[in-house]
């Protein structure tokens, strides 16, 4: 028999697995350019920032979980937490949509960091894959967010010659919690966590050899 994990547990699993949601993967990562690269959005106001700030979220979070929710009332899925093959697909589209259009925007804004551009481009091509892999696996959502977060400050800290053992650790430590988060309350495979996991990290060290 299976050792199930006690409530706690769950609980705390599930909390990280709500709060280092996928969706929540960009705005967390121009949270952490602000915090290590704020000379690279100098030519713009602080109100100009936090409009920024906003518009990475609604775009890339807002809209995608509202899509998702239209399609779960419009009895297009079963459950807002896509848990079939299927039923990811049409998500799958919509978010590979905003997040091609925010990397379009950034190839023509010159006063935010570099580093958007190879990060957006890489969620882009995370989610193609990620949609072609779901013909065959239900493949983890949350490890390809959560990695390619990862390796976006990883390679960002590369780029910009940065000391940034902290962020790398905190980086490396949110991974580490939110796969174990996933393999305690969800029906992954340790398979799909691992190929999700590689498609993350891959993807952005592709996107940022490609753009920078």
């Amino acid at each position: 028999m299976e050792n199930t994990p006690s409530k706690p547990l769950h609980f705390v699993a599930q909390f990280a697995s709500y709060v280092f949601h996928p969706l929540f993967v960009p705005t967390f990562f121009i949270f952490f350019l602000i915090q290590v690269v704020p000379y690279e959005f100098a030519s713009i106001t602080d109100w100009q920032l936090k409009l920024r700030v906003f518009s990475v979220f609604w775009l890339t979070a807002f809209f995608p979980a509202f899509a998702v929710f239209l399609l779960w009332r419009l009895k297009f899925s079963d459950s807002i937490f896509l848990r079939t093959q299927k039923e990811r697909i049409i998500p799958y589209v919509i978010t590979m949509f905003f997040y091609w259009w925010m990397y379009y925007l950034s190839r023509n804004f010159t006063d935010q960091p570099l580093a958007l551009k190879f990060f957006y481009f890489g969620i882009f091509i995370a989610t193609s894959i990620g949609l072609v892999v779901n013909n065959f696996m239900k493949v983890s959502l949350h490890a390809i967010g959560i990695s390619g977060l990862l390796m976006a400050v990883g390679l960002t800290s590369y780029y910009y010659s940065l000391n940034n053992l902290f962020w790398l650790v905190l980086a490396v430590l949110v991974a580490a919690l939110v796969i174990s988060a996933r393999m305690i309350v969800s029906d992954h495979t340790k398979k799909e966590l691992i190929v999700g996991f590689a498609i993350g990290m891959l993807t952005q060290l592709m996107a940022y050899l490609w753009i920078l």
